[in-house]
């Protein structure tokens, strides 16, 4: 992610007040699609690249717990029960958006431009398809441009998806994301939830800088594999490489027979949570 990395301490979200560790919000991430299931099975909607946030009913915490400081007027409006979604401004803005909400001081003129955009309803305990029907019935009382609910529907097969996937994608969308219908809202990572992407992305910690000015990074996969990263930089970031420690996002084609990424291109850092 351009510059955040050198502006780590200005954009973390505050944390929660009080004593102890931010609690944690128990989210349910998504599996990758691979064409072995029942398309009509699931809900579908696009997928948003903006920054996960769970509403706990009176504020917006990050992955890790943080609180994102939004302005009390962003809020103002929303309901009191906990709610899953993402902080998004359009396709193709993560960097702008993750810049303006992890701010610790908030920009008014900037949150005017950000919307939470809804796509779960987690301490209910109906599957998906009621889960829906009641944040519908949830919104229909809202009245808030801050705050919207992502547009499910349904699709039957595996060629009506991939049909969508390439209107979404030529469009400037990042993908498609599928919610089995009959499934609960469950914490960790499920194939209840998929997502359906032409490239897929992973993240790897940096180890190393390779060839003096940035040639390529050295990273290390959460199972301890590593491998070189060496394209998708512009030439401020190779000036500027990611820090060793920090955290990339990477997008890949497959795995070779030994695990490593097939083709992997830098993305972004990412940001403090």
């Amino acid at each position: 992610m351009r510059l955040l990395f050198a502006l780590a301490l200005t954009l973390a979200p505050a944390p929660l007040a009080g004593a102890g560790e931010p609690q944690i919000p128990e989210l349910s991430l998504a599996g990758t699609y691979r064409g072995d299931i029942d398309v009509a099975e699931y809900w579908v909607s696009e997928k948003l690249d903006g920054v996960r946030a769970r509403w706990d009913g009176s504020a917006l915490l990050s992955r890790n717990g943080n609180r994102f400081n939004a302005p009390p007027w962003f809020v103002a409006a929303f309901p009191p029960t906990p709610l899953d979604g993402e902080l998004w401004m359009g396709r193709g803005t993560f960097e702008t958006v993750s810049g303006i909400v992890r701010r610790t001081r908030p920009s008014a003129d900037d949150w005017r431009r950000v919307r939470f955009m809804v796509f779960d309803l987690p301490a209910e305990r109906a599957d998906f398809s009621g889960r829906l029907r009641r944040l519908r019935s949830i919104f229909a009382e809202i009245e808030s441009p801050f705050i919207a609910l992502i547009h499910q529907f349904r699709l039957t097969s595996h060629a009506d998806l991939m049909a969508e996937l390439d209107r979404v994608v030529s469009a400037g969308g990042e993908g498609l994301m599928l919610h089995r219908g009959s499934a609960r809202y469950r914490a960790g990572r499920t194939n209840d939830l998929l997502k359906v992407k032409r490239q897929e992305d992973a993240e790897a910690v940096v180890v190393g800088h390779l060839s003096g000015m940035l040639g390529a990074l050295l990273v290390e996969m959460p199972d301890g594999r590593r491998f070189r990263l060496g394209t998708g930089f512009s030439d401020a970031e190779r000036r500027r490489p990611p820090p060793i420690g920090a955290t990339v996002t990477y997008r890949y084609y497959g795995t070779t027979r030994n695990g490593i990424p097939r083709f992997a291109s830098f993305l972004r850092v990412r940001a403090p949570e």
